[in-house]
């Protein structure tokens, strides 16, 4: 049973591939500035591409664990943007918490665990 790891340095790999699984790091967006949506937004694309990248996609999302700086404050609008993201019929198993991330503009962050087709 081989493991593959693409995107890699030192402290972590950004996907890893283990039989018929992909691990996707935490993933957060690209304009730290940006509000909930936004942010939520880039995530979300950052993952699509990641996804690719392995050789799936997000209709085989297994498990994601969602965390949000503030879920008071961010919990509507971070899951406005994930129901227009998510197709129909594929939700996965999932999770949302609130945590301190680890740069404090970064409203939320995503790891995902994905089946390859």
């Amino acid at each position: 049973m081989s493991i593959q790891r693409q995107l890699t340095n030192e402290r972590m790999s950004q996907i890893v591939v283990h039989n018929s699984t992909v691990y996707l790091a935490g993933q957060v967006g690209d304009d730290m500035s940006a509000g909930i949506e936004q942010q939520t937004r880039e995530t979300l694309a950052n993952i699509e591409r990641l996804l690719d990248l392995a050789g799936t996609d997000k209709s085989r999302l297994l498990s994601v664990t969602i965390y949000l700086k503030d879920i008071d404050a961010h919990f509507e609008g971070m899951n406005s943007v994930w129901d227009q993201w998510l197709p129909k019929g594929v939700a996965p198993a999932r999770a949302t918490v609130e945590s301190k991330l680890c740069e404090p503009q970064i409203l939320v962050e995503l790891s995902v665990v994905a089946a390859l087709p």
